[in-house]
């Protein structure tokens, strides 16, 4: 079997039956093409030894770092892995090659502050137009729902509108792994949904995407629902874009990307008194050691409310001579 065709199989495996997100599966397939063609021209996957693959991550060692490289081998290990279920390989180069160490880095969440500005801030500087006011109330909607609920940048572009239960106060997420699980709405997030989806009331709406592109793509080369174009739903390219709009005009100096609102999230429950357990559920984590590193963060952060507050941790503080 040829790389190519190995790969499209591959492909079509972890949507299919492992239920894997869309940006899973494009960084699996794009390491697995990276692998073909430091291979060569010719060689099948079968052909591929451990030492090949070893060479291929060494080459790559200058350009990333330890995490990374972890994932690559990761996505190389379900793709011989997927080769060997399918009888199309008989040896897995991969089986005794280690992940690199990664260095465990705390998250860094934003300031509540640097949040609250993030979904106040003024809508860019444009003509008072319809498609203006419909793009302010759906990026308002969109961070309240990133930082009021924590989500994954990948879930919240997978939601459908049938997916937020307004009366209810809750939104279902499917997470990673296709596990499943309901999320309570804040007041503010639920509030921006309604004034958001009030203005896109019409048939078939609870089966379009929530959140889409004010700008469609030719109707005749989208999917339809009873005959009418679905809007073109808003990638995580997209969610990104916009966030790093409302950082700059918020004048938030610290690096903004979705995940760290999910970081912040975490961290500001825990700071409010939630349990790591319940954390745990609202955040959709497997296991609750990946829960657990918030308490670091936390116990960081009271740290320097500390030395910045109390008398005795000042530094450079003079000493009142002894008697």
């Amino acid at each position: 079997m040829t790389f190519r065709e190995a790969i499209r199989r591959f492909d079509t495996a972890l949507r299919a039956e492992h239920n894997r997100s869309v940006e899973t599966r494009r960084a699996y397939v794009s390491d697995v093409r990276q692998l073909a063609e430091f291979a060569g021209e010719g060689v099948s996957p079968e052909q591929v030894t451990a030492a090949r693959v070893r060479a291929f991550l060494a080459n790559l060692h200058r350009r990333c770092d330890a995490s990374t490289l972890s994932r690559k081998l990761s996505a190389l290990r379900a793709f011989y892995a997927f080769l060997l279920a399918e009888g199309a390989c008989r040896v897995d180069p991969t089986a005794r090659l280690t992940a690199p160490k990664t260095v465990r880095r705390l998250p860094k969440p934003l300031a509540v502050d640097d949040c609250e500005a993030l979904v106040e801030v003024s809508p860019a500087r444009e003509p008072e137009t319809a498609r203006a006011r419909e793009r302010a109330l759906r990026d308002r909607a969109l961070v309240e729902l990133l930082y009021g609920a924590g989500l994954r940048v990948g879930e919240v572009a997978t939601l459908d509108v049938r997916d937020v239960d307004l009366r209810g106060r809750e939104v279902r997420v499917l997470g990673k792994g296709g596990r499943e699980r309901i999320v309570p709405l804040p007041s503010a997030a639920r509030e921006a949904l309604v004034r958001y989806l009030d203005g896109r009331r019409r048939p078939g709406l609870l089966g379009e995407p929530l959140f889409t592109a004010l700008r469609g793509r030719d109707p005749a080369s989208e999917k339809t629902l009873g005959g009418a174009a679905i809007p073109r739903r808003l990638g995580v390219r997209d969610v990104r874009r916009v966030l790093a709009a409302r950082a700059r005009r918020a004048g938030v100096t610290d690096p903004v990307h979705p995940h760290r609102l999910r970081h912040s999230y975490a961290t500001h429950l825990l700071d409010m008194g939630a349990d790591l357990r319940s954390i745990q559920e609202l955040l959709g984590h497997a296991s609750l050691s990946t829960t657990q590193k918030y308490t670091a963060v936390s116990t960081e952060h009271l740290q320097r409310v500390y030395d910045a507050s109390h008398p005795r941790a000042r530094h450079g503080a003079t000493r009142r001579p002894s008697r």
